[in-house]
Formats: C-alpha cells, structure tokens, sequence
C-alpha cells in the first residue's frame, strides 16, 4: 500500500500524524534553543512572575463582586441561546411546525428565567435604597 493511497483512505490519522509530528518538532526545538539557568545563576528574578517588566505589588486575589459573575453568567446563557437559534434558523422550514414548537419552548423558558431573574431582584446592581422609617 502505498503512502498517497493511505492518505486517501485515512485522512483524519494523517492529519493527527501530521500534528503529532509537527509538536514532536516543536517541543524538541524548544529543549534544544532555550535557555536553561541552574543554581545561583537562576537568580531572584526567575522566581517572580514576568509583567510587562513591571514588578508585582500586592495579592493577586481579587475580590470581585458578585455582579461580575452574574454578568458573565448571563452572557454564557445568552450566547448558549444564540447558538441555538443560529443553529435552528437554516434548518427551520424542515423542521416544520414540530421545530417551530420547540424553538418556541426553548425561548419561553429562556424568558421565564430571565423574569424570575428580574423579579428575584438579580438585574437590580445599583445600591440599594435605604428603607426610611416612617415619622407619623
């Protein structure tokens, strides 16, 4: 069996072979060039994280608000939706009515999330008003 007729048979193995070969390069060319630093010579420096040249000052660990995750939360749950609708556009003339329904489905739950997110207060970021006694 020749090389192009194997080729032609088993395209995908190929091109994992091609890959396999191309990182089996790389690595090797990475081991071969870089620098390596041991001992003393290592240094201070190479213990510390490399920031634009810029030294480290303070704790990495942030404390964002919980905001922060709730937008991202829902540009995950809307960018899932968007998905789905691209997905189901070509294809909606045969799909028929059953697809139609679905589609239809999906988004009415998609907006009862979206109201009960609403209604439970999770879109409202601004600070919250204080409650005034009432003087009466």
């Amino acid at each position: 069996m020749a090389l192009s007729d194997f080729l032609s048979l088993h395209p995908l193995t190929a091109y994992a072979a091609a890959i396999a070969g191309l990182l089996v390069v790389i690595l090797a060319l990475s081991a071969i060039t870089g620098t390596r630093r041991v001992g003393p010579a290592r240094g201070r420096s190479m213990n510390l994280p490399f920031e634009s040249g810029i030294l480290p000052v303070g704790s990495a660990q942030l404390r964002l608000p919980i905001q922060y995750y709730l937008i991202a939360m829902f540009f995950v749950i809307f960018d899932v939706e968007s998905v789905f609708l691209f997905s189901w556009a070509p294809v909606a003339t045969e799909a028929g009515w059953r697809g139609y329904g679905a589609i239809v489905v999906f988004i009415f739950f998609l907006a009862a999330a979206l109201a009960y997110l609403w209604r439970g207060g999770g879109l409202d970021w601004g600070p919250t008003p204080r409650a005034r006694p009432d003087r009466g």
